[in-house]
């Protein structure tokens, strides 16, 4: 296959990391590089299965995507922000409401983050397949490059760690890969987010709060670290910890679908975005993502083939309401529908407030 040609494009100013001393959390590093034997990925199951069951957080590095090639992404992905006007994102703006998906861009406002602040973020969001629908005309040079940014995602990254999650279940090594096609009817998507510095009245209204804390309703969370930290995850002992930018390397976390198909065995883990520390509150906040979900037809039963669930037992989310186990598309229609436009109640466990998508609380952590 011939090499792409890279168009010019200007280059993004990478802020430097922060210089505090953050209370970080303490993450597993896996070497992907060492998955091309048998042994090395049973080790390496054997980490992502204990970070799965504890923080739901790890690393990836040795992915095999070169500095190069990530920097290249993050200037492609200001082009979406930057070289786009208003009139012409307002064009390829998203209907989630309407249709479920976040396909296209999410304009700064839309999600309402707490006592009437609205969030200061832009969202650009592809299919897998970029072809399948139109793009700004900026972008559209790029369209190759972000193909193949997909299928590295897809297949260099995701297949490789859905087969360790799946050994860490006592499974075949391709029970999940065979749910997670690349050509399938699905939403699996790449996405460049822009987070834009707020005021200070939106500061303290908000608690400092940019995105409270959610679980993502995919089955894998790909983000490509990048410098500016906000990202904190709730650990086990209840307290929110920051997620240390490692240069070059992927933040992986499971969100909804994998926690329904793995009984509660591997959860979806909770994270928020927060105001970055004093000396990078003056900066943008840019970072490229692979947010992963199973096929559009799975239904998101527990996977009770696996021996790790038969011995340990099964949460089923649905059973104890008596509500049917929903698929795929539904679950992840209806929680893009709602996210940052429900109304939501004062949840029973201390911190939290809820909503109820199909039959099944969903927890938003403040």
């Amino acid at each position: 296959m011939p090499a792409l040609t890279l168009l010019a494009t200007p280059r993004y100013q990478v802020p430097p990391p922060t210089c505090h001393n953050l209370e970080w959390a303490h993450l597993q590093i896996i070497d992907l590089s060492q998955a091309d034997t048998l042994d090395g990925r049973a080790r390496l199951a054997r980490q992502v299965r204990d970070a799965m069951v504890t923080t739901g957080f790890f690393y990836i590095i040795n992915h095999g995507y070169t500095l190069a090639q990530n920097s290249r992404i993050t200037d492609i992905a200001d082009v979406v922000f930057e070289q786009v006007n208003l009139k012409e994102k307002e064009a390829y703006v998203s209907q989630p409401k309407v249709t479920g998906s976040y396909q296209g861009y999410k304009l700064r406002s839309y999600w309402h983050v707490d006592n009437g602040v609205r969030d200061q973020i832009e969202n650009y969001n592809m299919n897998r397949d970029p072809n399948k629908r139109e793009h700004p005309e900026a972008l559209r040079p790029f369209l190759p490059e972000l193909a193949e940014f997909a299928r590295f995602n897809h297949f260099q990254v995701l297949h490789p760690v859905l087969r360790l999650m799946a050994l860490g279940l006592e499974l075949p090594e391709n029970y999940l890969v065979d749910i997670h096609n690349f050509d399938s009817k699905g939403e699996t998507y790449v996405r460049f987010m822009k987070y834009y510095p707020r005021t200070d009245e939106d500061e303290e209204r908000s608690k400092n709060v940019w995105l409270k804390g959610h679980t993502d309703f995919g089955s894998v969370t790909i983000l490509w670290s990048q410098p500016v930290s906000a990202l904190q995850i709730l650990s086990p002992d209840g307290k929110w910890r920051w997620v240390k930018h490692i240069d070059n390397a992927l933040v992986i976390n499971a969100g909804d679908c994998l926690e329904f198909l793995s009984g509660g065995f591997y959860k979806a883990t909770i994270h928020r975005v927060i105001q970055p520390p004093p000396d990078q509150r003056q900066y943008n906040r840019l970072g490229a993502f692979y947010f992963a979900m199973p096929d559009d037809d799975v239904k998101l039963n527990p996977i009770m083939e696996s021996p790790v669930l038969q011995r340990e037992g099964v949460h089923d989310r649905f059973r104890p309401h008596n509500i049917e186990t929903v698929a795929v598309e539904d679950w992840r229609k209806a929680r893009t529908a709602a996210y940052g436009q429900s109304k939501l109640t004062t949840g029973v466990q201390a911190g939290t407030e809820e909503e109820v998508l199909n039959g099944v609380v969903v927890k938003h952590y403040t």
